[in-house]
């Protein structure tokens, strides 16, 4: 994947994806910092930072690792009738167990990730209220097994390149890619309260001051400082950039629904996280064993990638490209058309 053409882009200039790459580095730099390293006024970085997130190209927020809390994730197809599709995706998107929803197949399926915190919310979901739904026709749940790519450790590469290495190193070790791991850990991270509270607040702006967090948390700015460390080094909280696809010209993104030889998975898997394309990969049970979702610049692309560098992996057996019509909610950020949208506010919730 080239850099990006912000030709292509009616949001973003190149100082604009500059100040993205950065924050990819480290969500919550300073815009001092942000404004040295890239010889820009900290009055700049400032405002172009605040009108990326009013065009919708930008959220960064505080996103909780399932695995952590000892919480299985599910991939879930739901085929539905003619015309009902992007009501129920819509409802299921207000779910809070529910982090990532698309409208596939021309409106009448939709695939969402299911990160219910019991078993009861999840058999509620899965066993009964979806099923006796009239308008699902039928649905697919496939627990994941092992994520291979996606999350913090996974910025988007197709704005490598944008800074130099210096300006990289000055800004942050940025972590290396998402390392492959088990999906569910085997030490449960026990929440509080208080960490609830902060994460909530976290989920809403994951840049807000250590003195906001804390008046959200009911902490001091101390002791908020020490649990955000805690919390990020423990795994069980990233703070992740989203970008919005199409304000870097990014618009054909497709779910790969894939079948590799069982000895293979995990190779194929490892093969898929090194591509820029990939944003997401896991091994997952059920008739395919392979999901990933990819994002590339139109259609043609999307074919040439899957045809070329997809399909010739050793051990890929069998393929289905599902192209993402819409997109309603991604990384537990809800998207309005092809903009990245804050959550209501308490008071607008009144």
């Amino acid at each position: 994947m080239s850099r990006p053409e912000i030709a292509d882009s009616d949001i973003l200039e190149p100082d604009d994806v500059r100040i993205l790459r950065a924050l990819q580095i480290d969500p919550r730099v300073g815009f001092a910092t942000v404004a040295k390293v890239l010889g820009l006024s900290e009055l700049t970085v400032a405002r172009r930072y605040r009108r990326m997130r009013r065009a919708g190209a930008i959220r960064v927020i505080g996103v909780v690792d399932p695995g952590a809390l000892g919480q299985s994730r599910w991939m879930v197809r739901l085929r539905c009738r003619p015309g009902s599709a992007t009501a129920i995706a819509e409802a299921l998107a207000q779910r809070n167990d529910i982090s990532w929803v698309a409208l596939n197949a021309a409106g009448s399926e939709i695939t969402c990730a299911v990160r219910s915190r019991s078993q009861e919310q999840r058999d509620d979901l899965l066993g009964r209220r979806l099923p006796r739904t009239a308008a699902v026709l039928d649905l697919q749940a496939s627990v994941l097994l092992r994520q291979f790519v996606g999350g913090r450790g996974h910025y988007w590469a197709a704005l490598a390149g944008t800074l130099t290495p210096e300006q990289e190193s000055a800004l942050g070790p940025g972590g290396s890619p998402f390392t492959e791991r088990p999906v569910v850990r085997n030490q449960l991270s026990q929440l509080s309260a208080q960490d609830e509270k902060l994460l909530a607040a976290l989920a809403a702006d994951g840049r807000a001051s250590l003195v906001d967090l804390a008046a959200a948390a009911d902490l001091t700015p101390g002791r908020v400082s020490r649990r955000l460390h805690a919390l990020i080094s423990g795994g069980v909280v990233h703070i992740d950039v989203e970008i919005a696809p199409m304000a870097l010209g990014y618009r054909a993104r497709a779910n790969l629904w894939m079948r590799a030889h069982p000895g293979k998975i995990k190779a194929v898997g490892r093969a898929m996280a090194q591509m820029p394309e990939v944003g997401f990969a896991a091994a997952v049970s059920g008739p395919y064993n392979l999901h990933a979702v990819v994002q590339c610049r139109d259609l043609d692309e999307l074919f040439e990638f899957t045809t070329d560098r997809i399909g010739t992996l050793p051990g890929v057996e069998g393929m289905e490209v599902s192209p993402i019509v819409r997109q309603i909610k991604q990384a537990e950020t809800r998207v309005d058309g092809d903009r990245l949208t804050d959550p209501p506010s308490e008071d607008s919730r009144r």
